[in-house]
């Protein structure tokens, strides 16, 4: 397969992924992404679309009101740090964990792993 062709159907992936975060359904982008990026370990859309799935999972999760902070935050704290995977410099995911870490020690509660 010619590489523009990898390239489209990863940009595909990124679209579809983009569609399916705002749609709510989060483990389904992620999970496409995830194996595109398996496919093409070295297209460079997938690792920041990657991050960007995870942040608005991990945003869907810390700012749900319907969700008690035992069932939220431990969820969006593992989705904030594999935002940091794919994106090292992403400041939004970094000060979410912060503010969720923060959060644990003042409770004096020991932060999720």
């Amino acid at each position: 397969m010619p590489l523009s062709a990898v390239a489209a159907f990863a940009a595909d992936a990124v679209a579809g992924a983009k569609k399916m975060s705002k749609e709510g359904k989060h483990e389904e982008a992620i999970a496409a992404l995830e194996a595109e990026l398996k496919k093409s370990p070295k297209n460079a859309a997938l690792k920041p679309a990657l991050a960007e799935a995870h942040l608005a999972y991990g945003e869907s999760l810390m700012f749900n009101k319907d969700l008690p902070p035992f069932r939220k935050y431990p969820g969006a704290l593992r989705q904030f740090r594999k935002t940091v995977e794919y994106d090292p410099k992403n400041a939004k995911a970094k000060e979410h964990i912060a503010t969720i870490e923060g959060i644990y020690k003042s409770m004096g509660r020991p932060v999720p792993q």
